[in-house]
């Protein structure tokens, strides 16, 4: 079937099929030989032999290529260009899921390893280090920082030792791969370099733009784009919004055995983009003018995009504690995520998950089954009021110490590094690392009066709104989804549903204003 689409061809041992740094790559599946993957300094991290096939995440992203491959035994394989691919991944179902598959898979493994990938150099405690490895955790990148104490730490971030002329004081370095240098880069800046998203026109038209990459967004580039609507997706931080970052969903339908955030995320963003959607990050919208046949929205970036209907699910953002110095705990010691890197730090160490929903309750279980000692505080009387049965449960199984009423009202620590909690109540916990998970605030004030919202800033919909259409708001031809939404369920298959929704809506708002041929 493969070479019905592609190229026989062979290889000798020794061969090198892409290399570390190339910009792109081609589908390689494997008839006989074997070829192996290998980092920057030569050495192996996997062999792939006859019957197999190379690539991962980046071959369909278009991200910088992380690993070397490199021929171990004579070679016949099938090449198959990355956009002939996507058109394979669209028609054949069965191929679709296990190429997908395990592409996810295998970045996950790589973001276990070291040596591979960007590599950040410069000191944790540094808030532009903080910033890039936040950012970078949460785009799922491969990658490794590098830590200097002392009065080495600013050689260190230079590069190499050398001087660079102009390169503050306290701001890391960014070291891609395939050897070039950013000196302390934006998030965007540093995605456009790896390769990763598009670059937007200073105007873009569009049927359907969407504002937020969260599940109910990707939901609808899914099926907006599967339905031939020419779909762009804009997000100003990372893909999968909150959802990406939780730990493990239990009660996502079609998962019995539940399923991370991040796979969940990683295959809606693969799924977009084979059925050709257009996902664009960081890009964070600024300002809304209404019109009758396109709406247009103004980017921070300063490009227009111009649409004739427009999907808002940009979510909502972290509520902070409001305790002095938090900020210099944040990315170090405090965190609002509960991923990989943060899980191997906290093995061993007495946490401190702060919150009472089911986001809270995942991450305090998981925590714990990698061998932290997890006290989880909560400010209500009962954990039931907020959290799910099931999970109550689990924090029980688990050995997860929970403590009803219980506020912090002061960090002791210093470099960044806890030491411990004080509660409202006069107590004191010893605590390496808190996690907060504190619900968050709509991502709508850059709406203005634009769009009906309720006092607390969600935007309403459907009777709230005095419209028809459930997720239609006050001005034809824009929507609102998932967690935005008043009235929202605030839960990740509910926006996944809203999002698929939203684009039948979409379709009948464009019928109803396409102009008539003659």
């Amino acid at each position: 079937m493969l070479a019905l689409h592609g190229e026989r061809r062979t290889a000798e041992v020794g061969e090198t099929l892409y290399k570390i740094g190339d910009e792109t790559y081609p589908f390689i599946a494997i008839e006989e030989g074997e070829v192996e993957l290998r980092d920057g300094l030569g050495r192996e991290v996997v062999r792939h032999g006859a019957h197999g096939f190379l690539g991962e995440v980046n071959l369909l992203s278009g991200q910088t290529v992380f690993l070397t491959a490199v021929v171990t035994k004579p070679l016949r394989y099938i090449r198959v260009e990355r956009e002939e691919l996507r058109r394979l991944l669209y028609e054949d179902g069965a191929f679709s899921d296990l190429v997908l598959s395990a592409f996810v898979e295998r970045r996950e493994a790589l973001q276990t390893l070291d040596g591979i990938g960007l590599e950040i150099v410069g000191l944790r405690e540094w808030p532009d280090t903080r910033r890039l490895l936040d950012f970078v955790g949460r785009q799922r990148l491969v990658y490794t920082l590098t830590e200097v104490p002392g009065e080495d730490a600013q050689t260190a971030a230079t590069g190499d030792g050398a001087a660079t002329n102009g390169h503050a004081p306290g701001t890391p370095i960014v070291k891609l791969p395939g050897g070039d240098v950013l000196e302390n880069p934006s998030n965007g800046t540093l995605l456009r370099a790896l390769g990763i998203g598009l670059e937007l026109a200073p105007r873009e038209e569009v049927d359907l733009l969407i504002i937020g990459g969260g599940p109910a967004g990707l939901g609808a580039a899914v099926y907006g784009a599967s339905e031939g609507l020419d779909t762009l997706l804009i997000e100003g931080t990372v893909l999968g919004g909150q959802a990406g970052t939780s730990r493990r969903i239990e009660n996502y339908l079609g998962f019995p055995a539940g399923i991370s955030g991040s796979e969940l995320t990683s295959r809606a963003v693969n799924q977009a983009r084979k059925f050709g959607a257009r996902l664009a990050t960081p890009y964070r919208a600024r300002n809304l003018q209404v019109g009758e046949d396109r709406h247009i929205v103004t980017l921070e970036e300063g490009n227009e995009v111009h649409a004739r209907a427009v999907l808002i699910s940009s979510g909502a953002e972290y509520r902070r504690l409001p305790v002095d110095g938090l900020g210099q705990y944040e990315g170090v010691t405090a965190f609002y995520a509960a991923g990989p890197h943060e899980g191997q730090l906290c093995a061993g160490q007495r946490v401190a998950v702060v919150g009472g929903g089911n986001s809270a309750g995942q991450a305090a279980v998981w925590l714990a089954r990698g061998g932290g000692l997890v006290t989880l505080l909560h400010r209500r009387a009962d954990l039931r009021e907020t959290m799910s049965h099931y999970l109550i449960g689990e924090l029980d199984r688990y050995g997860v110490a929970v403590r009803d009423r219980s506020e912090i009202c002061h960090l002791e620590g210093h470099d960044g590094r806890l030491e411990e909690v004080k509660l409202t109540d006069g107590a004191t916990l010893p605590v390496s690392y808190v996690f907060f998970f504190l619900g968050a605030s709509p991502c709508t004030d850059w709406l203005g009066d634009t769009l009906a919202r309720c006092p607390n800033g969600f935007i309403r919909t459907g009777a709230e709104a005095g419209v028809p259409g459930l997720f239609e708001t006050s001005v034809p031809g824009i929507y609102a989804a998932g967690d935005i939404r008043a009235g929202s369920l605030k839960r990740c298959a509910t926006a996944v549903g809203e999002g698929a929704a939203v684009v039948r809506y979409v379709h009948d708002h464009l019928a109803s204003t396409a102009i008539p041929t003659a």
